[in-house]
């Protein structure tokens, strides 16, 4: 195996997406995703199941096409790396079955890891400036809101804070259907935005307070602004009056963004951290980038964003993960790991 530059094929089957990549030391070769959104749309929501279902279709001609897009074959692969948690529990099998499959076929390496702790190792991929650490990472997707310490990517990963209710894109996708837009909310809310004022409404900040700061200084609350939106709503439309969706849409967002960027910029002030990454779907959020600059440039903190091929979940990343790993002489993982939905995100590898 070459343990400077490995080439490695990464598997993620985490939510609704199965994405495959492949990688050369922190060389992206292939990043390919099959996206089960649209079966989803009709429900509003991802449902388990069909996710489940979804990967078990995708996964082979997603295979064949990241190795395609690499131009390589399966057998010169030097390890395979795959999420194992967190996630949905069924979604998860698939990834974690075919990845034993092909590590044992091959007589290849297996590493599981972290879905989360991959996130952070998608800034590595084709960056001029490698990753300092520590550093700060804020997580934002449909299923987690999570805010990290970073001190060693592949060894030393600690939790601050994540949401105690919903996570921020479940919030946008709630929020969005409440308006009577489609399914997944946050890019139909970041259009309906366009024009609108986002301090016309002030909705709530949840955590916020200054009687939150000494348990929650670094979590997040979103299921309170999510109820505030939807009574706002219903008292304009029982008063017969219009309802101003571009407003709406934009004070909701400013809300959202507002509590994001502040907690992860206190926890870079408050740790001596002046470094901040973000990652996750929500990060295609062109308000969120835009306020996370500035109040980062503010604070004299450097931030790093991927490029947002790399930021919603995909295959990429988890190869990356993996490489580091290889990198970094960690043995693999044994072959009788399971699919772990909560997985807390300080296993980096199981």
């Amino acid at each position: 195996m070459n343990r400077d530059a490995p080439l490695v094929l990464g598997i993620e089957t985490s939510c609704d997406e199965t994405g495959v990549g492949i990688v050369r030391g922190t060389t992206l070769l292939a990043n390919v995703i099959a996206s089960s959104m649209e079966e989803h749309a009709r429900y509003g929501g991802v449902v388990p199941e069909v996710a489940a279902r979804a990967h078990l279709e995708a996964l082979g001609p997603t295979i064949s096409a990241a190795l395609d897009e690499a131009g390589i074959e399966l057998a010169e692969v030097d390890a395979i790396a795959v999420t194992n948690g967190p996630g949905l529990a069924g979604a998860l099998m698939v990834g974690v079955g075919a990845a034993k499959a092909l590590a044992v076929a091959l007589d290849r390496p297996l590493y599981a890891v972290n879905h989360l702790v991959g996130h952070v190792g998608a800034d590595l991929l084709d960056h001029e400036a490698p990753l300092e650490t520590p550093t700060i990472a804020l997580l934002v997707s449909g299923g987690h809101t999570s805010l990290l310490l970073v001190r060693d990517l592949v060894s030393d990963v600690e939790l601050l804070g994540e949401t105690i209710d919903d996570a921020a894109g479940e919030a946008f996708d709630k929020v969005a259907r409440l308006l009577g837009l489609p399914y997944p909310g946050g890019p139909e809310i970041d259009r309906a935005a366009v024009g609108g004022d986002p301090k016309a409404i002030r909705f709530p900040r949840g955590l916020t307070q200054p009687k939150d700061q000494a348990a929650h200084r670094y979590d997040f609350s979103f299921s309170g602004l999510k109820t505030a939106v939807a009574r706002w709503v219903e008292q304009r439309e029982a008063a017969g009056e219009p309802i101003p969706l571009a407003d709406v849409a934009a004070s909701f967002r400013e809300a959202v963004v507002d509590v994001l960027v502040s907690k992860a910029v206190a926890a870079c002030i408050d740790l001596g951290v002046p470094r901040l990454l973000l990652g996750g779907g929500v990060v295609a959020n062109a308000r969120l980038r835009q306020v996370a600059e500035q109040r980062s440039d503010a604070a004299g903190i450097v931030l790093r964003i991927p490029p947002l091929s790399l930021c919603t979940d995909n295959g990429a990343m988890i190869a990356e993960l993996g490489a580091q790993l290889v990198m970094a002489g960690h043995p693999p993982s044994a072959l009788g790991f399971g699919a772990d939905s909560t997985l807390p995100v300080t296993d980096i590898q199981a």
